[in-house]
């Protein structure tokens, strides 16, 4: 039974109308009526507060719906550790490009720990992948938009998997290349 059902059962077990409901955990009669709907899930304190005032326990609450909590845990990890690897990624290029010509060792020295915390995020972000069986882009979309691939998209994807991960290393390395070029030359115009 999932979230949604669980939450509608108990509140109609203990007679409450949903303004009832929402006026005991201080919420509004809305946020009851899109927790029942399945529009939006309850967070971990609201949880809590609906296990007591149910004399239930939160396993009991969420029982059905933790594959989906955990892929939702899952997909809010991959967003925060995919933007720290292309803000870092990005800072060694084009700021650690002219450090290094600036400072000599230590640019190049600031450079690598910002190109190490890069690439210590994009592994974070292929091991999330792993778990979930993720590979193609088309696999990704779907994952972070909480959508099922249908299972014969998810194997055509799969045929051209190489092709597309062959095109992806190329144009990451010819963006790379061009944006450290542009800071190279900026940086040369900026110190003569």
């Amino acid at each position: 039974m999932k979230v949604h059902e669980q939450i509608r059962k108990y509140r109609r077990h203990f007679n409450f109308s949903q303004e009832e409901l929402a006026d005991k955990i201080y919420v509004s009669r809305q946020t009851i009526s899109n927790w029942e709907n399945g529009k939006n899930y309850p967070d971990i304190e609201n949880l809590l507060i609906l296990s007591t005032l149910f004399r239930i326990s939160v396993d009991e609450l969420v029982k059905g719906d933790v594959g989906v909590m955990r892929k939702e845990i899952d997909n809010h990890t991959m967003d925060v550790w995919t933007g720290v690897m292309l803000i870092f990624l990005i800072l060694g290029v084009v700021v650690g490009i002219p450090l290094t010509y600036a400072l000599s060792w230590w640019g190049f020295g600031i450079t690598v720990v910002f190109l190490a915390i890069g690439i210590g995020a994009s592994i974070k972000v292929e091991l999330i992948k792993k778990r979930h069986n993720i590979k193609t882009f088309k696999e990704i979309v779907a994952f972070m938009e909480n959508k099922n691939l249908n299972p014969e998209d998810g194997l055509k994807s799969q045929k051209g998997y190489w092709k597309e991960q062959l095109l992806m290393i190329v144009g990451s390395a010819i963006i790379t290349l061009m944006l450290a070029l542009v800071a190279l030359i900026i940086t040369k115009l900026i110190m003569n």
